[in-house]
């Protein structure tokens, strides 16, 4: 077992009456709550992250996955579009 370590923290009236509900319910301490719940978020964000991938594994994988020429000439002109459309009036006539 691992060393407990006490601490104290603020809770909103409506997050203390859902701690207390759920330690009535699972029949466990409030401290049992929040470890269960800080062990749940974890594995949820955990499997959420995609994989990290070496340089040579992202290439492989935008050479199977990636977008066609056309789609990247589309994203890049509407980037470019967006760009244009956020640039102060007088700019615009500026620089091409």
């Amino acid at each position: 077992m691992s060393t407990l370590k006490r601490t104290s923290m603020a809770l909103d009236a409506e997050s203390l009456d859902t701690l207390e509900q759920l330690s009535r319910s699972w029949d466990v301490s409030k401290a049992e709550v929040i470890r269960r719940a800080l062990r749940s978020s974890k594995e949820a964000d955990d499997n959420a992250k995609p994989p990290r991938r070496t340089p040579l594994e992202a290439l492989m994988w935008l050479r199977e996955n990636g977008i066609s020429r056309e789609e990247a000439e589309a994203f890049k002109a509407e980037i470019g579009a967006e760009r244009m459309a956020r640039r102060d009036p007088w700019e615009r006539h500026a620089a091409p």
